[in-house]
């Protein structure tokens, strides 16, 4: 695995981030969805300097993230619960079978 700088732009600068080959993909695409987050709050809000614009875009992806998160986290319950129903279907099923 070797790394290669990848330039993205935040804001008008331009960053050169060290990156795994097979992870620049993804790093392209990070680099554009905040470009965007940043952009649209810098519009939105002309009286926040950079690092405000930052601080608020980080705390929308932290936001994101943790609802992410917690979808996946009620997914896993779900299906955690399915498969336990499934399982005992199946168990009952069998008991009932094997008794006969």
């Amino acid at each position: 695995m070797s790394n290669r700088a990848i330039d993205i732009t935040l804001l008008g600068r331009t960053y050169s981030i060290a990156c795994p080959a097979e992870q620049e993909e993804a790093l392209i695409k990070i680099a554009e969805n905040l470009e965007k987050q940043l952009s649209d709050l810098k519009t939105r809000s002309n009286s926040l300097c950079r690092e405000e614009i930052v601080i608020m875009a980080a705390l929308n992806i932290g936001h994101e993230l943790y609802t992410e998160q917690r979808r996946n986290q009620d997914y896993v319950s779900q299906m955690d619960e399915r498969i336990n129903l499934l399982q005992s279907t199946l168990e009952e099923a069998l008991v009932v079978r094997s008794s006969k």
